[in-house]
């Protein structure tokens, strides 16, 4: 069975301009191919993106809730290699053909055979 380890990271909140790119909505959407790219080129697989809300200190004495973006991917997990100890590992045993008696690899011709 397969298994994967994920990566989550903040949705960009504000565009990126750059060449050609014109609008709010341009940039935003070239924010998000930045950091969808970036992760991708590293092998990260997207999955999807989560509003999820966080709890968060507002001034001295008060807490609110807030919505974060998040974008979720993942990717496979590399099988981890069995760890051997040098020392504690078996010897490997050359491979010798079994033992034959002298000349038993010779035909008798003299010797009939018992069909």
């Amino acid at each position: 069975m397969q298994t994967f380890e994920y990566k989550i990271v903040p949705a960009p909140r504000r565009g990126k301009s750059g060449k050609g790119i014109r609008g709010n909505e341009a940039k935003f959407a070239n924010a998000l191919s930045v950091v969808m790219n970036e992760l991708g080129a590293a092998g990260w697989e997207y999955i999807r993106t989560d509003t999820l809300p966080a709890e968060e200190r507002r001034g001295l004495l008060f807490r609110s809730t807030v919505q974060h973006t998040m974008l979720i991917f993942r990717r496979p997990k590399q099988a981890a290699a069995p760890v051997t100890h040098p020392l504690l590992a078996r010897p490997k045993r050359a491979q010798t053909p079994p033992d034959t008696p002298e000349g038993a690899d010779q035909i008798d011709e003299g010797a009939e055979s018992t069909r």
